[in-house]
């Protein structure tokens, strides 16, 4: 119960007022480990523009988070704003319309992505296509458009959000190549806009990060029981432990690093459980060299 009860009291392990008077924009920040970094931000004190592409969704997180607002007295603003990652003119708006509403842009957190489960044999083109041009190239134009409108001049920070895809990521291939793309592009701006005074991370959380939007991106299968046999802590995640990592990124505190990924999965990656259990076969039997030149004299 005490637990509980400090939860209600505390929204972040940060001191309250830190980003006073920053702006952030969050994609796909009305929903799962988005929103959870946008009720952060805001209880710092940074005033947040929340897109999405999916109206209904935004619409909801929006009434969501304002009477969170409201209820602790917060005095941060939010905003919202439609918008297609994969659509440049869409970007181009959502950072017009953020500096014309708020006078600046600190922050940019590309949280927006998707994905689905399919084998590789069973992915469309247009399939790979979605998720290729939502989850990299929308990142990519995101980190653009900030940068043109107004961080070029006046310097910032981005961190996007990555899946852990060091080991492949088998059942969802088109993401696992998405995001690896998304860690090499956050190494190269980071060098390449350095100068501008701009700072550019990632965060990879790992698979057992839950929340009620991923739970249902799976439907009716409930992976995370399986997901949660291959996590050290025998736990999984929460959204806290995530968003508290990219504020962290983003404050005075991380100011010499850049280019960097931290990945947040509780050890999952280093551990030797497979999420895909490949069944029993022979087609790949064993080399030696030995077996060649008995052949050969044969």
């Amino acid at each position: 119960m005490a637990s509980a009860a400090r939860s209600k009291i505390a929204s972040s392990v940060f001191r309250k007022g830190l980003f006073k008077d920053k702006v952030a924009i969050v994609t796909g920040g009305g929903t799962g480990i988005g929103k959870g970094i946008t009720k952060e931000l805001l209880y710092l004190g940074c005033n947040v523009m929340i897109a999405s592409r999916n109206p209904e969704k935004l619409e909801k997180g929006e009434a969501e988070i304002k009477a969170w607002l409201k209820k602790g007295n917060h005095h941060a603003q939010l905003e919202t704003l439609p918008c297609n990652i994969r659509k440049e003119e869409e970007v181009q708006n959502l950072m017009i319309n953020t500096v014309e509403k708020f006078g600046q842009l600190d922050f940019v957190v590309n949280n927006g992505g998707g994905q689905f489960i399919s084998r590789a044999e069973d992915i469309k083109l247009k399939g790979w296509n979605a998720v290729v041009e939502t989850n990299l190239t929308g990142t990519f134009l995101m980190c653009q458009g900030a940068y043109r409108h107004w961080m070029r001049d006046n310097g910032g920070s981005i961190v996007n959000i990555l899946v852990d895809m060091w080991k492949g990521f088998p059942i969802m291939s088109h993401t696992g190549a998405a995001r690896a793309g998304v860690d090499n592009l956050t190494k190269s701006l980071a060098l390449e806009w350095v100068h501008s005074g701009v700072r550019i991370n990632s965060v990879a959380p790992g698979s057992s990060i839950y929340s009620d939007t991923a739970a249902a991106n799976y439907g009716n299968i409930n992976i995370f029981d399986t997901i949660k046999e291959t996590v050290p802590y025998h736990r999984l995640g929460t959204v806290e432990e995530i968003s508290s990592i990219v504020c962290f990124l983003l404050s005075p505190g991380a100011t010499f690093i850049t280019g960097e990924t931290i990945r947040a999965d509780a050890g999952q990656s280093h551990y030797a459980c497979p999420t895909l259990k490949i069944p029993a076969h022979d087609k790949i039997p064993p080399y030696s060299w030995q077996s060649e030149v008995n052949n050969d004299e044969s």
